[in-house]
């Protein structure tokens, strides 16, 4: 467990009015603990990076200007959407005799035999949720996966932290090797006719005529033509 110390100021502004403190450059937050009062304070943006830009988990020894030191974890910090940058953040005062429940990040260790073999390395769980005394809090939980092969994983019932209760499914899959995507073409199907044996259809068929078919080189009468000559039969 790694501590790092915060020097932070205690504001009065509250509400609406915390938009002031944002213009100066500063985040507003909260410090709160069981059985502690609220404590309204203010920390400047690159002091509260090292808290949240980090792949570890701190302990913070809060300072503030009021002469009060507390011992506490940040809880929650709020980023704004567009910009990302922090709005507020939230500090929790921890007991040393009573435990607390923190997420804490995943790292691997080493090189999988499955990749080596030409599987794919999946790092699923990227922070898991432990409950511990505050002095067993770990800045990170390393995962050693160089005897993993291609088609194994490293479950959450795999892991063995001292001192720490790991509050997750114990069944859920932490790091993975997958063999490697292969795309394949898709199979013929049967009866099917390939590209190359598919033969034209036919062209429209003309159209024959009913009666004597027109001798070679002559034309067949117009239909008005046909129709006069039907007419005088009648007559």
């Amino acid at each position: 467990m790694s501590e790092i110390i915060i020097n932070a100021e205690v504001r009065k502004e509250t509400g609406k009015r915390t938009k002031a403190i944002r213009k100066l450059g500063k985040v507003p937050g909260i410090y709160y603990g069981h059985g502690q009062s609220n404590i309204p304070i203010s920390l400047g943006e690159l002091a509260l990076q090292p808290l949240y830009r980090t792949s570890a988990t701190h302990v913070i020894n809060l300072k503030l200007n009021d002469g009060s030191s507390h011992t506490c974890i940040l809880r929650d910090i709020q980023l704004d959407p567009v910009t990302e940058q922090p709005v507020h953040f939230d500090l929790f005062g921890l007991n040393e005799n009573e435990e607390v429940t923190i997420e804490v990040p995943v790292t691997v260790q080493g090189t999988p035999k499955g990749v080596k073999d030409g599987g794919i390395l999946q790092h699923i769980l990227h922070r898991l949720r432990v409950s511990c005394l505050p002095k067993y809090i770990p800045d990170h939980i390393e995962i050693n996966v160089e005897t993993l092969e291609i088609n194994r994983s490293i479950h959450v019932r795999d892991l063995n932290v001292p001192n720490v209760k790991l509050v997750e499914n114990e069944n859920s899959a932490v790091v993975a090797v997958v063999p490697p995507t292969i795309l394949k073409e898709p199979e013929p199907v049967a009866g099917a006719i390939p590209v190359e044996g598919v033969v034209a259809a036919p062209a429209e068929p003309e159209v024959i005529a009913k009666g004597k078919k027109p001798e070679e080189g002559a034309e067949a009468a117009p239909a008005e033509e046909k129709g006069k000559e039907k007419g005088k039969e009648k007559k």
